[in-house]
Order: structure tokens, then C-alpha cells, then sequence
């Protein structure tokens, strides 16, 4: 294809129709002593990528873009205390990624940001404890042996506990500020933190109020976040991650409706939007519709105050299923209810409401994902009630626009120009086999390269596509 001949200056910014559509990112192979369970005499390659939990713009270089990885290379595995993951680099750290689009359409990596906790001490992709977040997942090493804090010993829920860490990061989602300082939510507690342009551990936002580290404090009392997203089913926490324009508020969507309380309410599709502005501390939670229970949200970008893109998508493998989609929404907060402002009352004879300290909003006695769950029409009875969901217009039909192959669209980069650049999550290159004869004895019948084609030749890696929405 053709290129305009021009610089990776700020001045000037490569356009959707001088790029190569799927541009790889770099990548190293952090291991390849396994073998693929797809082509037992091929190496499998860990490959670092991993760069796909998020993608968002470089505060000042317009051809430049910040990327997030997540815990680390992992797949489900069921082990000597049930089913859990199995972390084939344990000691791996979340990082974030600095890339820029050369004037010849190609990706350079310029540095990589290792996430730290506030001693400075590298973190890890590891499970959080119960009370701090964690979601029951149990990790094992890449022998298959349960993870234990002394390996030495053998498991003992009391002498000798299942590992955990309190500062171990499942990042999701990314906000690059003009201060060049982070923001990051992830899928455990569901955390949000501030890092340092060097990586360091700032502050803290969480549903625990028992939580010593949650230090951004409104009034001389730390902040929390609602205690309903703690809810959050496991690996389906707060997906995606943004700041408005002015700096002053986050805003975060989770992945998936929440397990509230129980998993019934994952079974609605409900997700929901929190604000959080970091100067006044008011929080606002809003309603998002998703086209069907399936879908997940992943992404979330900010033109405004009150404006997003969003990502909306079914998490399937386009050249593997008929149907697939994934669409980029623009959403508008002003014509939604923000459901934290809504006191208890009774609103008719048929419907009560009240807020839950543990559950959030009420509707007769039901949180709103049981709610909606047993009877999707009941978004109508919300609309009855004033409770109305944010609006969403479709703005990128993503596999109709670039032929999109990948199943996870995580990234999401605003650019200059207005275009968008989206960047999938390959898992570090790596899936969990399809075969029912897994077994440790070879760790190639667990682990195989990950492809996105039912035939098995065509790898995933991370790619970035430039789309133009339609407003």
C-alpha cells in the first residue's frame, strides 16, 4: 500500500487510509521450553505481548500510545483442590507498554513500565486474599502442585495456607494522565490504582473498608468504591478504565453483570458505569444494556464529561463462528439515572425501593441483576420508574470495518484525528487445549499456541487496527 510521506512527529499523525490494517505489535518470547499442544514437536512460545488489556493515548505525542498487560500468562486447570488456573510464570509482572506508529505504518516499542506496589517492590498477577479482593481462584504452579506459601510443606489451611497476594494486580483497564501518571482498575477486588510515571503504587480505591491502603481520602475518610461491584464474578471485574477531558474523574465499566448476590444476577445483561470524581469524591453509578447477557463490555474512551466510546462484544473467534460481533457504542451519560442518587421509597403499590448497603439499589427486595434476570421486560418497569439506562449508538461495526479475526477487543485509543485504534488481547500467544485427555504428565496436552482459525494456522498476536467512527 501506498504511504504519505510522513514523520512520527507530533505534528503529524498517520491516517486510517495510509495504514496496514492488523499491524503487528513487537514482542519477545519470555519462554519456549513446552511443547504446543496443537503441534506436540513445536515449541510453544509465552510470548510478551500480553499487551491487550488496554490501549489508550499518549497524553502529548500524538503517534504514540500507552498499552496494558494483565496478570500474566495463565489457563484454567483443575487440581488437587479443584479448579482454579494454572500460572505458567508465577513470578510474571503486570506492566504497561509504550508503542509508537512509525510514518511507515510500522509499531516500535519505545520502554516498558513495571507495576510496583508503594515500597517499590515489584508486584504480581497472583490471586488477592479473600477479604482484599480475591474470588476463591485457586493458583498452581506450572507442575501442577498447589501453590502454598511454604512450597517445602505440605498444604495446611492454617500452618500452611494457599498462596496469595495482597498487592497481586489483574489490570483491565488504563488512563494515561497529562501529569504522566496512571490510573489502572483490574478485575480482582475490583481495584483502582494510581501508579507513578515510574510505576509506583500512589493510591488506592476499593469496595473494603477494612483495607488499610485505600488512601485517597474525601473529609479526612477514605474513599471507597460501591460494595455491590465487590460482587463481581470471578475474572469479571471493572474491564475498562477512562478519565474525563478535565482530569477529574474516572470512569470504569465493569465487564459483565455482577454476581449480585449470587450467580443468578451474571446471568442479566446488566452491566454498570461508576464515576468517581477524584476532587469532590461523588460517586455516580449508571446503567448500561448490553444486546444480550452473553456480550461483555471492554473498553471505554472520553470525549467529554458525559460522552464515551464503549466497547460492546461476544468474545468469539470470528473465523471460528458464524455471527460473531463486536461494536464500538457511543454513550451518553445525561438522559441515564444515576441509581446512588435514588433514596429509599415506594414508588407504587406494585414496586418498593430502597438501597442495600451490601447490594446496592432494590427493587422489592431483589437487586437489580436478580431483578432483570428473571424478566428482562423489568427494564421496562425501570423506565416506568424514571431509572433509565445510558444511551448507545452504534458507531464501528468492528468485523463489518477492518475484518476483525481476533475474539477478545480490549484496546482502545483515542487519536487525534477523532480515528480509534483497537488492539485485541492475545493471551500472551497462549489458550487452554481442547482435549479432554489433559494431563500433567506433559504439559503440552494443557497448553497450545492460541489461533484464531478452526484449522489451527493462523496465531494470535497483538495486532492494532484505525477505524474512523461514524459520529
Amino acid at each position: 500500500m501506498e504511504k504519505t510521506n510522513k514523520t512520527n512527529k507530533n505534528s503529524e499523525i498517520l491516517s486510517v487510509n495510509d495504514f496496514f490494517q492488523g499491524t503487528p505489535l513487537p514482542y519477545s518470547v519470555l519462554n519456549n521450553q513446552y511443547s504446543n499442544a496443537a503441534y506436540p514437536d513445536k515449541k510453544l512460545e509465552i510470548r510478551n505481548g500480553g499487551f491487550g488489556s488496554d490501549a489508550v493515548a499518549h497524553p502529548t505525542n500524538a503517534n504514540q500510545f500507552y498499552v496494558l498487560t494483565d496478570r500474566g500468562p495463565n489457563a484454567d486447570f483443575e487440581g488437587s483442590a479443584g479448579t482454579g488456573k494454572l500460572f505458567l510464570l508465577p513470578d510474571y509482572t503486570p506492566r504497561i507498554g509504550l508503542f509508537e506508529l512509525q510514518a511507515d505504518g510500522q509499531i516500535i516499542k519505545i520502554t516498558e513500565i513495571l507495576l510496583k506496589d508503594t515500597n517499590g517492590n515489584l508486584i504480581s498477577g497472583l490471586p488477592n486474599p479473600k477479604s482484599l479482593g480475591g474470588t476463591n481462584e485457586i493458583p498452581y504452579d506450572v507442575k501442577g502442585q498447589l501453590m502454598v506459601v511454604n512450597p517445602e510443606l505440605p498444604f495446611d489451611e492454617l500452618s500452611n495456607p494457599i498462596r496469595t497476594d495482597i498487592n497481586g494486580l489483574d489490570p483491565e483497564g488504563l488512563a494515561a494522565l497529562t501529569d504522566g501518571s496512571f490510573w489502572v482498575s483490574d478485575e480482582y477486588g475490583p481495584n483502582l490504582l494510581h501508579y507513578s510515571a515510574e510505576g509506583v503504587e500512589l493510591a488506592r480505591i476499593n469496595p473494603f473498608a477494612n483495607d488499610k491502603r485505600n488512601n485517597v481520602l474525601i473529609d479526612g475518610k477514605p474513599l471507597l468504591l460501591p460494595s455491590e461491584l465487590s460482587n463481581r464474578r470471578a475474572n469479571r471485574g471493572m474491564e475498562s478504565l477512562t478519565i474525563t477531558p478535565d482530569q477529574t474523574t474516572l470512569v470504569g465499566v465493569m465487564e459483565s453483570a455482577l454476581d449480585n448476590p449470587d450467580k443468578v444476577g451474571g446471568d442479566s445483561d446488566l452491566t454498570r458505569i461508576l464515576t468517581i470524581n477524584l476532587v469532590t469524591g461523588q460517586i455516580a453509578q449508571y446503567l448500561y444494556r448490553l444486546n444480550t447477557a452473553k456480550h461483555v463490555n471492554s473498553g471505554i474512551v472520553a470525549l467529554s464529561s458525559t460522552e464515551f466510546y464503549v466497547i460492546e462484544h461476544d468474545r468469539k473467534m470470528p473465523l471460528q463462528t458464524a455471527k460473531a460481533q463486536k461494536y464500538i457504542y457511543k454513550i451518553d451519560l445525561s438522559p441515564a439515572t444515576d441509581i446512588e442518587s435514588i433514596t429509599s421509597a415506594v414508588t407504587s403499590n406494585k414496586y418498593s425501593v430502597n438501597q442495600d448497603q451490601n447490594l446496592g439499589l432494590m427493587i422489592n427486595n431483589q437487586s437489580l441483576e436478580h431483578f432483570l434476570a428473571f424478566d428482562d421486560n423489568n427494564w421496562q418497569v425501570l423506565a416506568d420508574m424514571d431509572i433509565n439506562p445510558v444511551s448507545k449508538i452504534m458507531v464501528v461495526d468492528v468485523i463489518a470495518a477492518v475484518d476483525y479475526p481476533h475474539d477478545k477487543l480490549e484496546g482502545l485509543w483515542l487519536r487525534q484525528d477523532g480515528s480509534l485504534g483497537l488492539l485485541n488481547d492475545d493471551d500472551f500467544s497462549i489458550t487452554d487445549a481442547d482435549t479432554s485427555t489433559a494431563t500433567l504428565e506433559n504439559l503440552a496436552s494443557i497448553i497450545e499456541q492460541k489461533y484464531l482459525d478452526k484449522d489451527k494456522t493462523i496465531e494470535d498476536i497483538n495486532r492494532l487496527y484505525l477505524v474512523m467512527p461514524s459520529q
